[in-house]
């Protein structure tokens, strides 16, 4: 086992959060578990506002970044894990409060831990990512709500492009539903096309306020936009139908009335991939499993060095990245 090792870390530089690498001995990393080789990390957005700086994204100084990882287990003082297994982490507070995934070594939880499933190479599993993993969750909600059907009213995904919008298109394709992907890049309508999206709606019809209830349209909606977009949503969601919202690209703010939820009976379905519990995690690569068309994540991702991250950190932010980056863990 290699002495030293290469991290991306963030470090204090006069008072502000700074992305630097570092050399790391296994001595350096968390009192865990569970010690994970790591083959492959990812970049999501909260990765590109921790690396660039321009979110405080980590609570504590230093960090390792990186809110994803995939590799396999060398070491264990857990019963429920042993050298060999291959194992993905999604969430749990990775490069927040916990040493994450930019590092070719990390000691870990068990309980954070989750098997790769069967007939997924661990680029493939980072290709999905939290990303991935979310829209699954989302999916699987508005499942579970039960107004959403194969061929019935359109499905609704904002941020289209991005990872989660991307592997959402995907699986509710798969699944028989009509999807409508909302997108400011027109240039990217052949790319959701060939996930399954069957319709497009411009960003900036979303982005702009809107009248409390508007005309009914989707039947639900994967949302990982929020603000203003997810206030349209809302608007023009049908009667008893539901919107699941997993993201803040757009702010936080939600400038809404009651009206959708009082007189159609609309349902907003928060979801939280950071901290969810075993069984959602286990039931969304479940159905990543059995719906993800293997064809369609080599469209979604491609594969860069984590030495590329710094730049890759700029373009995510910037908006510029389609679909998933897969970060191989070098050094």
């Amino acid at each position: 086992m290699t002495e030293t090792f290469r991290a991306l870390t963030i470090v204090d530089r006069d008072g502000k959060p700074k992305a630097e690498f570092a050399e790391l001995t296994l001595a350096d990393l968390p009192d865990h578990d569970v010690l994970v080789e790591i083959s492959h990390s990812t970049l999501n957005y909260k990765d590109g506002l921790a690396v660039t700086g321009k979110g405080r994204i980590a609570r504590r100084l230093p960090m390792v970044a990186g809110i994803d990882l995939a590799g396999v287990v060398v070491e264990s003082r857990s019963p429920a894990w042993r050298p060999g297994d291959r194992v993905i982490v999604n969430g749990w507070g990775l490069s927040e409060t916990e040493w994450g995934g930019y590092s070719r070594f990390q000691r870990l939880k068990p309980e954070w831990l989750t098997r790769i499933p069967e007939g997924f190479t661990p680029e493939q599993a980072m290709a999905v990512g939290s990303a991935g993993y979310t829209a699954a969750l989302c999916v699987n909600a508005l499942e579970d709500w039960g107004v959403i059907a194969p061929g019935g009213a359109e499905v609704l995904v904002t941020g289209a492009a991005g990872g989660v919008g991307s592997t959402a298109i995907s699986l509710l394709a798969a699944a028989g539903y009509r999807v409508t992907a909302a997108t400011g890049r027109p240039e990217t309508q052949d790319y959701l096309a060939a996930l399954g999206a069957t319709g497009f709606v411009a960003r900036e019809a979303l982005a702009e306020k809107g009248a409390p209830l508007q005309k009914e349209r989707w039947g639900g909606a994967v949302d990982s936009v929020g603000s203003t977009t997810l206030a349209n949503v809302l608007a023009q969601t049908v009667y008893g139908g539901a919107v699941a919202a997993c993201g803040l690209a757009g702010g936080m703010d939600l400038p809404a009335t009651v009206a959708p939820h009082i007189l159609r009976g609309v349902a907003l379905l928060g979801v939280d991939s950071v901290m969810a519990p075993q069984a959602k995690r286990d039931r969304a690569w479940a159905t990543l499993a059995a719906r993800l068309d293997k064809a369609h994540l080599a469209r979604i991702a491609r594969v860069e060095p984590m030495s590329a991250l710094p730049d890759l950190a700029a373009e995510i932010v910037a908006g510029r990245i389609r679909g998933r980056v897969v970060i191989a863990i070098d050094g």
